[in-house]
């Protein structure tokens, strides 16, 4: 599928940049809370029909250039043996948090059967799709699911997880390797089922000091990237902080590398190696802006990146719940309607 989005995944030339957003099938949308009011959040990501449902919102409400899948980062989690709930004010939580060697050793690493609901959305998404634009798979990078699987839950300063890399680094290892096989093996599950591209979110890597970064979380994306049957399949690689790890980002062999909003992003992109593209990497809090500022961002942005082949534009994180949606559709038409 030689379209706008995977040509500019593989560094190749496009009339414009491509746009999706991460977070684009969600709580900013009415349509979206039509679905979720008659459903648990784990109900929608395990029906193969309502993961459909939820993946189209923004393709057919904001005509964005990619679809991404409908699931969670925690899935892995859950099938490796994770007590998963959500609830609302208080996100995600885990009942039996692991931290004991009791505990990692108990985790399931043959899990392919307990995730095959995904492949049959991916399944029934390609067929709604069929064949308009490209679908995105994707999953969480093990250091991030890990400190989910450690701290019971969300985490403000990931002491718990710390600690555990600090005081017990073997049985760090011992926890982030059988999460990255699983992540590997549950990619090459969506590739099979039919994406089109995998992306790999390191949600909280921003925690990490660069030594912690490289030998905790980069060295587990690197394994797993080098994994994946991945011809014809771009793979970016996300995570906070991107602006700083960047460089050894790149190291680990993705096609793109998604950069968040604190770094100029023609800057990093002269710094990477040949033929790594770029995705990003406007400020999400400019979309609660007034539409001629979100204009004048977007062109700003697109300006500095003219002539650089290899741009997917997004956010430098998700879309935030109270954006108005008015704002976001606006931002995909001016996106759509520039031609460099």
């Amino acid at each position: 599928m030689k379209d706008l989005f995977i040509k500019a995944a593989f560094s190749e030339q496009t009339e414009r940049p491509p746009v999706w957003m991460m977070r684009q099938a969600g709580r900013f949308m009415k349509e979206y809370w039509d679905i979720k009011n008659k459903y648990s959040f784990l109900e929608m990501c395990k029906t193969p029909e309502i993961a459909a449902d939820v993946t189209m919102l923004p393709v057919d409400l904001l005509g964005i250039d990619a679809a991404i899948l409908f699931s969670d980062i925690l899935v892995t989690a859950e099938a490796m043996g994770g007590e998963l709930s959500f609830s609302a004010g208080v996100g995600p939580q885990f009942a039996n948090p692991v931290r004991t060697k009791a505990a990692v050793d108990a985790l399931d690493t043959d899990v392919l059967p307990k995730l095959q609901y995904v492949a049959d959305a991916i399944k029934v998404i390609q067929q709604r799709l069929n064949g308009s634009i490209p679908l995105i798979g994707f999953a969480g990078a093990p250091f991030t699911v890990m400190s989910y699987l450690v701290e019971g839950g969300s985490s403000r300063d990931f002491k718990t997880t710390k600690l555990l890399l600090h005081n017990e680094p073997e049985l760090a290892h011992q926890l982030l390797s059988k999460i990255a096989k699983v992540t590997a093996d549950y990619l090459n599950l969506q590739i099979a089922a039919g994406v089109n591209a995998i992306q790999i979110f390191d949600s909280w890597a921003q925690a990490l000091a660069w030594d912690d970064y490289k030998e905790f979380s980069h060295r587990y994306i690197t394994e797993i990237i080098s994994q994946l049957n991945r011809k014809d399949i771009p793979v970016i690689s996300f995570c906070k902080g991107s602006s700083v790890f960047a460089p050894l980002m790149a190291e680990a062999k993705p096609d793109v590398i998604s950069i968040d909003w604190n770094v100029d992003l023609l800057d990093i992109k002269k710094r990477l190696p040949q033929g790594i593209a770029v995705q990003g990497n406007l400020d999400p809090h400019i979309l609660y802006a007034d539409k001629k500022v979100i204009k004048e961002r977007i062109h700003r942005l697109f300006e500095r990146m003219r002539g650089e082949n290899g741009f997917i534009f997004n956010l430098g994180h998700g879309i935030m719940p109270d954006i108005p949606f008015d704002n976001v559709k606006y931002a995909v038409e001016v996106i759509k309607e520039f031609r460099y």
